[in-house]
Order: structure tokens, then sequence, then C-alpha cells
């Protein structure tokens, strides 16, 4: 915890915005390769992020490109 007292909400967002758009690929791809149980474990980690990610107040429309 104590990375991210030392981090501002810039910081924060940011890094979540970067980890969101690597989970979303990574989903495309386990997705495309048919790799269920990492797809599925991928998924917990971007409804993870995707509610941090609205908790900061961003508009999850452009930035979301698995809508789940």
């Amino acid at each position: 915890m104590e990375v991210l007292e030392e981090m501002n909400n810039a910081e924060i967002m940011q890094r979540a915005m970067e980890d969101f758009r690597e989970v979303q690929e990574y989903m495309a791809i386990a997705k495309e390769e048919n790799a269920t149980k990492t797809y599925a474990k991928l998924k917990r980690k971007y409804i993870t992020l995707k509610a941090l990610i609205n908790s900061l107040g961003v508009n999850m429309s452009d930035i979301d490109e698995i809508k789940e």
C-alpha cells in the first residue's frame, strides 16, 4: 500500500488506464485462442480495473473495447 500512498490521483489513473488497455489486449488474445481459464482470470482483473477507473470519473465508453 505504500506505493499507492505515494501516488497522486493522476498517476493512479494513468497506471490503471495502462493496465486496463493491456488486460483488454490479453483478453482478446485469450478469447481468440479459446484459453478459457486465462480469459476468466483476466476478466477478474478487467472488472477490478474498470471499477477503479469508473470511481476516478473516467468515461469508459471510449476505452472499453471488451464491453463486459
